[in-house]
């Protein structure tokens, strides 16, 4: 073929998630070309895919615009008993409360009686088919016999314009399975059963079935022409469209288009049970008291269904997850926010502003490593305070590979691009980075002589991942003490109080939580000593691995243990995460226990789910200042 003759293949994809109420819908719309060999252009014949335009030229330049439609109301699912016919709820729409599958099932044998009723899934068919009663061509009952399930998808694909495949759906309906033709159409004439729990199409059904569902094209409503969508209460049940049409950016000519419905819209999520906080034993005097949070909320680049198999996608997608995350946060009226796995990107789009509606002001350090594709698809760390309660004095923030390059080069004497300074570098430089806040009381007592201390220090962090570099993480934490002592020693001699709070990936029988809680490390502790074919040593020696801090863990001093997780996945479930407090100078009133595993699981096999938004549990403390150097 000349190239002069070269053949192009258009293709137009667009998807939508799952809209839930109260969260922001994206359509991810993206059209490409693929340049044609010659056996591929002999052998087109016209039985291309849908949604394809052959052209002589590669696709131009070209943008967007959307259009939403809201549906009419139908029934999520045709068996009376079923749960799902009167609630909307994430809880029972999620592959948990569907036994495993996410796709509706359509009887399709005209001979019975449940023809063209749609299911939400096949529990409920099969509870429904013991009433079912076979029609035969005269009307009359008959012998039951086992009708054909459809099965059909996720999403609802109709054809863009610019394809050659033509033919009206031979079903009436329609569904979302691959043998159905439509033409291209405009939104309002196209009808396609969706997945999810859909009603199903028109066409002649039996008006003897108790089971049949309908809905008429018509009353579709065209409700918004932005890209993003929020369904409100109105959207609640209903399936919504959303049509993506390609225009050249040079030409505005129409290029393509394509619609696609959704699932039905879900309510939004309700509100987790609370959780009561357990006092520790009380004591007198002290100075300022605060309420402080620690949570990894899971970043979006993370949450994947590889990852997370038995979470669904809709309930991975980061606008789903915010809603429930940010409303954890409020709802627990912190007036101190460390948060880790927080998402550059997302950071500015949505988690500042959110929490500075909801009267914090805060700052954010992301990981020193580039992002993983588009621009601030990074992850990092944030740390909030509540603006009638604090205002910050200092904030600084620590980068470990910048600690490891002064190692290496200050400490060590060694040369960063030699053999064993590149080695040590390679093993220690992995992106991770701590933030330091001091923070001093809005409202201070001048009624006493001696003012009360009214200024804290927090540190925020999130320790490397990896199990099989404890060496690693027992660096990181014995730098960042160090780094903590340097600064709190050059503020004077009254020892500023101390929080360090994070996700340091490390169990309680771990070297780091001996070093953070013991001050030291035994000498016959696995994490050091580890084989050589973990790389080379990068820990001093065993006696010079110690600190100044006299530190607690919150969770450990009001409860009298640790909570046996704070991290719950099928992979994982352990504790990762804590709360330390310098002993001399600041004392534990509450904390607020893991919930049990038996309300960790009511919506999910494990973390995250439509409940709980992260992998991770948010932990809970009210803190007080004491003065006197008393606990």
């Amino acid at each position: 073929m000349n190239s002069k003759d070269a053949m192009y293949t258009w293709h137009l994809s667009l998807r939508v998630d799952r809209p839930v109420e109260g969260c922001s819908i994206r359509p991810h719309a993206y059209m490409y070309g693929k340049k044609l060999d010659d056996r591929e252009s002999s052998s087109l014949n016209h039985h291309h895919h849908n949604h394809t335009k052959v052209c002589r030229e590669p696709p131009p330049n070209h943008e967007f615009s959307y259009r939403w439609f809201r549906g009419p109301t139908v029934e999520p699912c045709a068996y009376e008993g079923c749960p799902r016919r009167t609630s909307f709820s994430p809880h029972d729409w999620s592959m948990h409360a569907l036994g495993g599958s996410g796709c509706s099932l359509q009887c399709v044998s005209s001979q019975s009686s449940l023809y063209k009723a749609t299911f939400c899934n096949s529990d409920c068919f099969v509870k429904a088919w013991k009433t079912q009663y076979t029609i035969s061509n005269n009307g009359s009952k008959a012998r039951s016999s086992t009708p054909n399930r459809k099965r059909t998808g996720s999403y609802d694909d109709d054809r863009s314009v610019g394809s050659t495949t033509s033919g009206r759906s031979s079903s009436g309906g329609g569904s979302g399975g691959g043998d159905v033709n439509i033409i291209p159409a405009t939104p309002g004439e196209i009808s396609v059963n969706g997945g999810g729990g859909g009603g199903g199409g028109g066409g002649n059904t039996n008006n003897n079935n108790p089971y049949r569902t309908e809905s008429s094209e018509d009353e579709w409503v065209q409700i918004s022409s932005d890209q993003h969508y929020i369904p409100g209460r109105e959207d609640i049940g209903r399936k919504l469209k959303v049509e993506a049409a390609a225009y050249s950016i040079e030409s505005g000519e129409l290029l393509m288009h394509r619609v696609v419905k959704t699932d039905l819209v879900l309510s939004s999520t309700p509100s987790p049970e609370k959780r009561n906080l357990v006092t520790a034993k009380p004591a007198g005097g002290g100075g300022a008291r605060f309420r402080i949070v620690t949570y990894n909320i899971l970043a979006e680049i993370y949450a994947t269904q590889q990852q997370y198999p038995y979470a669904d996608l809709w309930a991975l997608s980061w606008d789903f997850r915010f809603q429930n995350i940010i409303r954890e946060i409020v709802d627990v009226g912190p007036d101190i926010v460390c948060l880790q796995e927080v998402q550059a990107d997302h950071y500015e789009s949505h988690l500042y502003n959110a929490m500075h509606e909801a009267g914090f002001e805060g700052v954010y350090k992301q990981k020193t490593r580039q992002a993983m594709g588009m621009t601030g698809k990074v992850d990092g760390c944030a740390l909030f305070w509540r603006r009638t309660k604090f205002h910050l004095v200092e904030s600084y923030s620590i980068e470990f590979n910048e600690l490891a390059q002064r190692q290496v080069t200050q400490g060590m004497g060694l040369n960063p691009r030699s053999e064993e300074g590149a080695s040590i570098l390679n093993k220690l430089s992995k992106d991770n980075v701590a933030q330091l806040v001091v923070l001093e009381t809005a409202q201070q007592s001048m009624t006493r002589a001696n003012r009360e201390p009214n200024q804290v220090c927090i540190a925020n962090t999130h320790l490397y991942s990896n199990k099989d570099c404890p060496d690693v993480k027992l660096w990181q934490t014995l730098h960042l003490l160090q780094e903590l002592e340097t600064f709190i020693m050059a503020r004077g001699p009254a020892n500023l109080p101390l929080m360090i709070c994070g996700d340091f990936n490390s169990t309680p029988d771990s070297a780091v939580y001996d070093l953070l809680s013991r001050q030291l490390v035994h000498p016959g502790h696995p994490d050091v000593n580890i084989g050589d074919e973990n790389g080379p040593n990068v820990l001093p020696d065993i006696m010079s691995i110690t600190h100044s801090h006299m530190l607690g863990s919150v969770y450990n001093t009001v409860l009298g243990e640790e909570p046996k997780f704070t991290n719950y996945t099928l992979q994982f479930k352990g504790v990762l995460d804590y709360m330390w407090y310098s002993t001399r100078n600041l004392r534990p009133l509450s904390a607020a226990p893991i919930p049990d595993e038996s309300v960790l699981t009511r919506h999910g096999d494990a973390l995250p789910s439509t409940q709980y938004s992260s992998d991770h549990l948010m932990q809970i403390s009210d803190m007080q200042i004491v003065s006197g150097g008393s606990r």
